[in-house]
């Protein structure tokens, strides 16, 4: 009774499993019957690469060393000129090149150049009076006067007279020493602007070169990088049916994958309950043949306690006739009926799921070749107008005026050509020019000279008490250094205020009408004036409907602004046209949409395969097993033992041996059929208990399994009827939507690319800014020093020889004495007094 318990409780417990189950997999089909799995993510395409910017050299850049006269020879010309840049002036010049100026253009001119004629009649004055003065102070001196006459008065203020001389003409000589330094520092310093200018100049037109060639290839890149776009859709579509295939087979798995394992499982425990079937059969052949063996011995051995018992000599032996009836074993083992069971099983097994299952794979697997088949002729046509839209794309090259860039670098390797042509010749005369201005400075140094050792010399060799014409020839030798500085000033300075003149006016007006409003960005303000120069259309020359001023491109290229802004590119080409590819694009979408992908009908179960599954479920629960355990119980109640220890017990009482021995051979032949019943039929009859137990639970468990399937496979075929062909629809457009978002990205980034970072031009504003450096910074600035400082000297050279002739005569030897003695004590002379009557 325990084991028949036991059998109960575990199939109740397994029909509950299998009705939650079963409830479970009805509402997963309801919910997968109503819903679509949502589509998968387009995966991102590769951004493109960041545009290649070219490795610019370092130009020129303010130098204090340089400009170390900057602000005050600015202040000076600033004084000399305070007139505004004079634009009228120029345009009139400009527009009346060919033709005779008028006066009142004249009287213009001159008024504009007021300060500058003011200077130069100065510079005029300077250059005649000089010489003019020198020859006759030289004939006056000559004649015995102006101070020729070597003769000197002594006075009481003599001394007096000298120190002041003395210091005015050392303060004199002192501020020409520091114009004559600066002489030679702006002299240096010109000639390195000059060295410097062709490799600054190089620099600056190799910039400039970069930019106009890596203009054209940003614009290139920018292109090609739609023919990679084109590639990687084009290698996509060639990829449809795997790529369009396996999402439509991912779309598919959520649903038909648990269909799928669900009849995997049944066709597994179908195989194991046939196994278990054969196994079960195999244990009821084994016990019936050991219960036929022992039911034989037990015959043999009753039969053989019947004779004893008859015989005569068997005494008591008639008592224990009774126990003989006990003497019995059931021979026929009856297992439940499994015919009905087995039928089924046999049926289940003639459905082949396997092959069902193959069938469903096979499905599934031949979605990609036949997205590929059916999509052959569109892939097609996308590819050509794929190739018209590069097509498109490509015009940009065509539009925008890439050649003008050539033009400019074929004048900018003519101009690097020509200043290596020139380069020898402009430092040959560098190289004249800057001994010329090193022969100029040494004369106002030897003049300088001259005045210190007069200075030095007169003062060391002075005895202040000694008598004029005895004076030392140290002190005469110190003021003939001094007259000798002024005759050298009167022989040089007309001459040097000659080059003082024409560089004053040359650097001073260069300075005043180039450098100055270039810095101020007047000029560029200046050249953009209509008429100024003709052919100076930068619009007409772009094909633009609009002029484009010189002033406006500086100032954008200083911002570092895109070329599309900075030329009005976006006047010569319409962007958003060429870069439109939406009428394409629809065009697909289109060709798409007319493009029918069908996908052939499956069945994953037939109806006559359900039918036998539910069949198969009736039958797997009427596995009865309640008579084979009442015939285990009794065997298990059969007990030998106590009729063979009777046996033995009658054997005591017999007087006859034969009988005695008889009986206890008996009783051991007893006790070896119960052994054999315990050791043989006991182990095989739980093995066949067992074997039934896990046929009931597995035909129990195979139940909730067919549910499963059955609701499983109900769900799938719903879902696979239902959304089959919208789910084909779904990813074919997101496919498709794919595919035209990487050229959506491409067009976004092509716009931003062309507008917002093709040619940024800072390169160009610094190459402005490096000439105006060279040409105003360096070289003017440095030319202008010069001729600040040489005439600062020639200006000082006028007190210098005013005070050097005066102090001279205190130092040299005169040939006239005049003794002169301070303690000499003058009396009074009385005036003369007229009385009147």
């Amino acid at each position: 009774m325990g084991l028949c318990d036991s059998v109960r409780g575990h199939r109740s417990r397994g029909g509950a499993a299998a009705l939650v189950a079963a409830a479970g997999v009805l509402l997963l089909r309801l919910s997968l019957a109503q819903s679509v799995p949502p589509p998968t993510a387009c995966p991102a395409a590769a951004a493109p690469g960041g545009l290649t910017q070219p490795e610019y050299q370092k130009t020129a850049k303010e130098d204090g060393s340089v400009g170390f006269m900057a602000s005050l020879v600015q202040s000076f010309l600033r004084t000399v000129q305070p007139n505004p840049f004079p634009e009228d002036l120029i345009l009139e010049i400009a527009n009346n090149l060919k033709r005779q100026l008028n006066q009142e253009f004249t009287k213009e001119l001159l008024v504009y150049e007021v300060g500058f004629l003011v200077c130069a009649a100065i510079g005029v004055l300077y250059i005649v009076l000089m010489p003019v003065t020198g020859f006759f102070l030289a004939c006056c001196r000559c004649c015995g006067n102006c101070g020729g006459k070597m003769y000197q008065k002594q006075t009481p203020s003599l001394h007096c007279h000298r120190v002041t001389l003395y210091w005015t003409a050392f303060v004199t000589t002192v501020i020409i020493l520091a114009g004559n330094i600066c002489m030679f520092k702006s002299n240096e310093a010109l000639k390195v602007s000059v060295e410097q200018s062709q490799e600054e100049l190089n620099r600056t037109v190799e910039n400039i070169q970069s930019f106009l060639s890596i203009v054209p290839q940003q614009i290139h890149y920018v292109v090609n990088e739609s023919q990679g776009t084109v590639q990687n859709v084009s290698r996509n579509l060639d990829g449809i049916g795997p790529q369009l295939g396996n999402e439509i087979q991912d779309r598919f798995r959520g649903t038909v994958n648990p269909a799928l394992h669900s009849v995997t499982m049944l066709d597994r425990e179908t195989v194991n309950i046939s196994l278990e079937l054969n196994h079960l059969n195999s244990s009821v052949v084994q016990l019936q043949s050991s219960v036929n063996r022992l039911q034989a011995n037990l015959t043999a051995v009753k039969n053989q306690i019947n004779n004893t018992f008859s015989d005569p000599n068997c005494m008591l032996c008639k008592d224990l006739q009774p126990e003989l009836q006990k003497l019995t074993l059931d021979t026929t083992i009856t297992v439940p009926s499994l015919k009905e069971f087995q039928s089924a099983v046999d049926e289940l097994n003639k459905t082949d799921l396997k092959s069902k299952i193959k069938e469903v794979k096979g499905f599934f697997d031949s979605i990609p070749p036949r997205v590929t088949n059916e999509t052959k002729d569109i892939v097609q046509r996308t590819k050509q107008l794929l190739g018209n839209i590069e097509t498109q794309i490509s015009q940009v090259t065509k539009d925008l005026p890439l050649s003008k860039f050539t033009n400019v670098s074929e004048i900018l390797n003519q101009l690097q050509r020509d200043i290596g042509r020139i380069t020898p010749e402009v430092q040959r005369f560098e190289h004249i020019r800057w001994g010329v201005c090193v022969a100029v400075c040494s004369v106002v140094l030897l003049v300088v000279v001259c005045n210190f050792l007069g200075l030095v010399l007169g003062p060391l060799g002075l005895t202040p008490k000694a008598n004029p014409s005895a004076r030392s020839g140290t002190s005469d030798w110190g003021g003939t250094f001094l007259m000798i500085g002024a005759g050298f000033s009167f022989l040089f300075s007309w001459l040097f205020m000659i080059a003082v003149l024409l560089l004053f006016l040359v650097g001073g007006n260069v300075f005043t009408l180039l450098c100055q409003p270039w810095g101020d960005k007047q000029l560029l303000k200046f050249i953009d004036t209509p008429g100024l120069i003709p052919e100076l259309n930068i619009g007409a020359t772009l094909g633009l409907k609009s002029n484009i001023s010189i002033s406006g491109i500086y100032r954008d290229c200083k911002k570092n602004q895109p070329l599309w802004t900075t030329l009005h590119l976006y006047e010569l080409i319409n962007l958003d046209d060429l870069l439109n590819v939406t009428k394409y694009t629809d065009e697909i979408k289109q060709h798409f949409e007319n493009t029918d992908i069908s996908l052939s009908t499956i069945n994953l179960l037939s109806p006559e395969v359900k039918n036998q599954l539910r069949s198969f479920s009736n039958k797997a629960t009427k596995i009865d097993a309640s008579a084979f355990m009442q015939q285990m119980n009794n065997i298990s109640r059969i007990n030998l033992n106590e009729t063979a220890n009777k046996l033995d017990q009658l054997a005591v009482f017999q007087t006859n041996s034969d009988s005695q021995n008889q009986l206890r051979k008996e009783a051991r032949d007893l006790r070896q059929i119960q052994t054999d019943i315990d050791t043989i039929i006991m182990p095989q009859l739980e093995n066949l208990n067992s074997s039934i137990q896990s046929l009931g639970s597995t035909a129990e468990k195979i139940n909730g399994t067919i549910q499963e399937v059955l609701s499983n496979v109900g769900a799938a075929q719903d879902f696979l009827n239902t959304n089959t062909t919208q789910i084909v629809k779904t990813e074919s457009r997101t496919f498709l939507d794919c595919q035209l978002g990487y050229f959506i990205n491409y067009v976004d980034w092509a716009n931003v690319t062309i507008t917002q970072q093709v040619g940024r031009c800072g390169p160009v504003a610094g190459a402005v800014d490096s000439i105006e450096i060279i040409l105003c910074s360096y070289i003017v600035e440095s030319l202008n020093a010069f001729w600040f400082s040489l005439g600062w000297c020639m200006i000082f050279f006028i007190p210098s020889i005013i005070f050097s002739i005066k102090l001279s005569k205190y130092y040299r030897r005169m040939k006239y004495s005049d003794e002169y003695d301070d303690h000499l004590i003058m009396s009074q002379i009385p005036r003369a007094q007229m009385k009147f009557t």
